[in-house]
């Protein structure tokens, strides 16, 4: 694989912006000069950036024989959302880059059904709301994603300050809000259910009661959601593991090589 780091000039966002970006390598992958290769979106939790899921895991190793594009984009804690303070993450994955990309990349397919997402903790809610919102994905993984603050006390300091989910998602409250099973379930209804879902939990994650909640909760509203769970705590060993099971979910022709030659 070809290891791109690029900086761009995000017009909406009214800075340089980074993404990592993986390009299959025509020495070991076939149909190399495919003008539609298949496109994966891979999106960092919280305190992660760009460069994490490189660094932290076997991704380069594992798609190193498939003919796959891996975007990875630095989205700070922005959570993937059009913040409350003024920046604009959601709309930045969503719209931006994906045109950004194609400029640089005129090989990166633009259809949905070559067109993935997938993401850990605050990477995998990323993932699944810019599936449901966005129609633009035919798949999409969360790991350990939160994807319901239930049981969650964000009054914790542990959990970053009462001005800092403000400044994300509003109020608070209404976030928590029992009656609500909080914005993933509601933007079900409006998408059009074409979308492959899959999440993954540990056990022992902090998250795991949550996760249970929010897919029984998904599940009831349409979403067709393959739900995995084993012995896991909330950690790059886990993930590592559970990546590869992702790519393998993937519509692609998944050449995993288990050693380096």
């Amino acid at each position: 694989m070809a290891l791109m780091d690029i900086t761009y000039y995000s017009k909406i966002m009214d800075l340089d912006l980074s993404v990592q970006l993986l390009y299959p390598d025509a020495a070991r992958v076939e149909e190399p000069d495919s003008k539609d290769i298949p496109v994966l979106y891979l999106l960092h939790g919280m305190g992660g950036k760009d460069t994490t899921w490189l660094r932290l895991t076997a991704l380069e190793r594992l798609v190193r024989k498939t003919n796959l594009i891996v975007v990875m984009p630095d989205t700070h804690n922005g959570w993937y959302t059009n913040t409350r303070y003024g920046y604009p993450y959601f709309d930045v994955i969503a719209k931006e880059l994906p045109h950004t990309l194609k400029r640089f990349f005129p090989n990166m397919s633009s259809k949905r059904e070559k067109t993935f997402i997938a993401g850990l903790s605050m990477g995998g809610y990323g993932a699944f709301k810019l599936a449901l919102s966005t129609n633009r994905f035919s798949h999409a993984a969360s790991l350990s994603g939160v994807l319901s603050f239930k049981g969650m006390d964000l009054g914790n300091a542990d959990m970053g300050s009462p001005a800092y989910w403000q400044g994300i998602f509003g109020d608070i409250k209404e976030w928590e809000s029992p009656d609500n099973p909080h914005a993933l379930t509601n933007m079900v209804a409006q998408s059009d259910k074409k979308t492959k879902f899959y999440a993954w939990c540990g056990q022992e994650d902090f998250l795991y009661e949550a996760n249970n909640y929010a897919v029984a909760e998904l599940k009831k509203a349409g979403l067709q959601l393959e739900y995995k769970v084993d012995h896991g705590r909330h950690e790059w060993y886990y993930w590592d593991k559970e990546l590869e099971k992702v790519l393998a979910w993937l519509p692609i022709d998944f050449k995993l090589e288990e050693r380096l030659s």
